[in-house]
């Protein structure tokens, strides 16, 4: 891969740590567009709770004490306080969500933003919150597949009927529908991800430290070779969650622009900063002037 000289570089919101407050979401969406960031990451969970006494275990990072807004809600009120800030879920765990209503959904940011929204979607970890919004979680990779499918066809056709394993629609349809088809990307970390990401996806967002993201990189540009897609044209995105400070964040994103990558995400949480706003505004500032600078 070759340098990207241009790689956008976003920042996501820091939801784990400061969450139901709008004038904090306010000051911070506004702060990051004026420093020149090209768009706001939000992360997707439901239902938030407990690891304790699971069988089988749950593996993410996430408990009841974590915090999430949901990203549909966020993008909204964020889309009517900016004008250049574009939005990307990182990801929306989309099978365990009612497909038309996301259709619905996402149609109505990218229309009320302008076409300023990226849609991320995966397929998630949490079978609690799985079980409590109704859905399966062991099919879960087999209806992301469909999902997409059905969702791209929602957007298209004013009217339409769909006979799918998960979905069914009869002789009927979203309405407003975009105006474009809303980029979909997707993410994950496994074979089979990079394999439904190159095949299915319009880019795919990484979430792993320098050297592992390269790798992971390496399997999508397999998996598009195989298929014989233009990997000049499929985005791909590193959230620099893994690093654990401010020049380390640097490091990863110059050494992702410098391999090719096509846009970067800096994250706040999880950096000692809590729910001081203003911490999390001067952390992704010091990070942007220190990638201007080189």
């Amino acid at each position: 891969m070759e340098r990207t000289e241009n790689m956008q570089i976003g920042v996501a919101y820091p939801t784990t740590e400061v969450a139901g407050d709008p004038d904090a979401i306010r000051k911070f969406c506004l702060a990051v567009e004026d420093m020149g960031y090209a768009h706001l990451m939000a992360y997707d969970h439901v239902v938030k709770c407990p690891h304790e006494g699971r069988e089988p275990k749950l593996t993410g990072p996430y408990t009841d004490k974590d915090t999430f807004h949901d990203p549909f809600v966020l993008f909204g009120f964020a889309a009517a306080i900016t004008s250049k800030l574009e939005f990307s879920t990182g990801v929306l765990v989309l099978p365990q969500r009612q497909t038309a209503l996301v259709a619905q959904q996402a149609a109505d940011v990218d229309l009320l933003s302008r076409e300023r929204l990226r849609l991320g979607v995966g397929i998630g970890w949490n079978y609690v919150e799985f079980e409590a919004l109704g859905q399966n979680f062991k099919t879960r990779a087999r209806r992301v597949e469909e999902q997409i499918d059905f969702l791209r066809q929602l957007w298209a056709t004013p009217v339409l009927t769909f006979e799918g394993q998960f979905d069914r629609i009869d002789r009927a349809g979203i309405n407003p529908r975009p105006r474009r088809q809303i980029p979909l990307w997707l993410g994950g970390h496994s074979e089979p991800a990079y394999e439904r990401g190159a095949r299915l996806g319009d880019g795919f967002i990484f979430a792993a430290p320098g050297e592992g993201a390269l790798e992971q990189w390496s399997r999508v540009q397999h998996h598009l070779r195989e298929l014989g897609k233009d990997e000049a044209s499929f985005g791909r995105e590193l959230l620099a969650l893994f690093a654990r400070d401010k020049q380390e964040a640097v490091d990863h994103l110059r050494r992702w622009r410098d391999a090719g990558g096509t846009h970067g995400c800096v994250p706040s949480m999880n950096k000692g900063l809590g729910g001081d706003i203003d911490a999390h505004i001067d952390y992704v500032a010091d990070v942007k002037r220190m990638l201007d600078e080189g």
